[in-house]
């Protein structure tokens, strides 16, 4: 079988959009998997492990923690990195996202067209909005990305920590952060979003 080269190949075949139902197999067998080895999923802790490498435990008790039983959570944030680099390198869908057509009018209301892509197949992310080259654009991804950041932790863990594992595991908190993650998210996209995006 050959892998690489002509029409048909095998990076052909993995370079096309799966059905969900696959990512939400290999999800659950992660679970279980972590499960059974006594470890929760979860992957904003990696900032905790992340502060706690630089020196953080010396001057705060909060990061002071045995990095040992930390290192297959940062092997598996490195290897979604490496795997994101390979795949848009790589592994090229010939296909741009699928967004429904209500969203795209939705989106189209308050001035956010929808990405057709580009010659690189790309269309994840609406471009002119977010990119480094406008002053909304730098302060929309260093503000996000510190909200996030800061909810992750404050909140004790991010999506996937308790929508995945918590919810998993029958953790009432977590059910109660996953109803908050909803709320919040209605409530951005109806109410903060397009106000943020009439400036």
């Amino acid at each position: 079988m050959e892998l690489i080269g002509n029409s048909g190949s095998f990076l052909d075949f993995i370079s096309q959009p799966w059905h969900w139902a696959v990512s939400g197999a290999a999800i659950a067998l992660t679970l279980v998997l972590l499960t059974w080895m006594g470890r929760s999923f979860g992957v904003s802790m990696t900032f905790k492990d992340v502060c706690a490498m630089a020196g953080a435990g010396k001057k705060t008790p909060f990061f002071q923690m045995d990095l040992k039983d930390e290192y297959w959570r940062l092997s598996f944030v490195v290897g979604g990195l490496v795997g994101g680099i390979v795949s848009v390198l790589f592994l090229k869908s010939p296909e741009t996202v699928a967004i429904s057509q209500s969203t795209i009018d939705y989106l189209a209301t308050i001035g956010i067209s929808y990405p057709e892509g580009d010659e690189k197949g790309m269309g994840f992310v609406p471009t002119s909005l977010f990119n480094f080259s406008s002053i909304k654009g730098i302060i929309l991804a260093l503000a996000g990305g510190f909200l996030v950041g800061f909810g992750a932790r404050y909140g004790d863990g991010c999506t996937s920590g308790h929508a995945i594992s918590g919810l998993a595991h029958l953790q009432l908190p977590s059910l109660i952060t996953v109803i908050g993650f909803f709320i919040g998210g209605l409530l951005m996209t109806h109410l903060l979003f397009p106000l943020l995006m009439s400036f």
